[in-house]
């Protein structure tokens, strides 16, 4: 694809990008898909389709309780449970605000292992990395941002999430739908949202502007970004997923850089 070597124009030291359909066709590749490349909060959906697994598995329940009182599981993923964005401390009651959180999914990930009775790191290696060949993919710290991973293996993972094989395709359907509709909150790098719309774990582009994603995304778009200059976006009525890694952390250069390339991944996808 023409349009993944816009990865060239970015003011980075190195980048690579990859495109992949719902059947694990790979539609192209741009630069060293093999290079590991330090996640950030990309980490969190692998940690989110971890803590999904432990759900079908029978390991947790969606709606039991987890971190601050009154707060669930699915209050964690869906950064709803009140905890502060970097802090374990409750700013506001669950449910109420969508207060996005590094420190409602490291509760989470602590959750799943008491649950599991196995690291969380060790959990999601059996739970996903390895059911999916995603060898080069580690977690080496906080389940919400220290992911190390491959282009060619998120590749892996944005099939997966597009047709999935590891979960119910129900479950992956209510993870990619909005909880607690109507929410509003901070967009990190992004600003003030109204709503400000997640699924369990993902984030779903509905109307939000600005946003990381392209003019042309369809409202449907879920994924995430991560402050180490990553993103990974499916857009389903595109029936296309791409990644996208760089090693300089997010900043204007990505505001300004990244919608342009996702519209031109998409006019390049449509024109196919």
């Amino acid at each position: 694809m023409q349009s993944l070597a816009l990865i060239e124009n970015w003011p980075v030291p190195g980048a690579a990008a990859g495109v992949v359909r719902a059947d694990g066709t790979v539609v192209g590749t741009h630069g060293d898909v093999t290079r590991r490349f330090p996640l950030a909060s990309v980490t969190k959906p692998l940690t989110a389709y971890a803590a999904l697994v432990a759900y079908e598995e029978g390991a947790v329940e969606l709606d039991e309780p987890a971190g601050p009182e009154g707060s669930t599981v699915r209050h964690l993923l869906a950064h709803t449970s009140g905890l502060a964005f970097d802090e374990h401390r409750v700013t506001a009651p669950p449910g109420t605000r969508r207060l996005y959180s590094n420190a409602g999914f490291e509760v989470l990930g602590d959750h799943i292992a008491k649950a599991a009775d196995i690291p969380f790191a060790e959990y999601l290696r059996q739970a996903v990395l390895e059911p999916l060949g995603m060898t080069a993919t580690s977690l080496e710290g906080s389940p919400a941002k220290d992911g190390v991973s491959t282009v060619s293996d998120l590749l892996r993972f944005a099939a997966e999430l597009q047709a999935p094989r590891l979960l119910d395709a129900r479950t992956v359907v209510e993870a990619m739908s909005v909880v607690h509709p109507g929410l509003s909150g901070i967009l990190p790098g992004y600003g003030h949202q109204k709503p400000n719309d997640w699924g369990l774990g993902f984030e779903i582009r509905d109307s939000k502007s600005p946003h990381w994603t392209g003019s042309s995304s369809s409202p449907r778009t879920f994924g995430h970004f991560g402050q180490s200059g990553t993103f990974l976006w499916v857009d389903p009525d595109a029936g296309a997923a791409c990644v996208a890694l760089a090693d300089r952390p997010f900043g204007p250069w990505a505001a300004e850089a990244w919608p342009p390339f996702t519209d031109a991944v998409l006019g390049e996808l449509r024109a196919r």
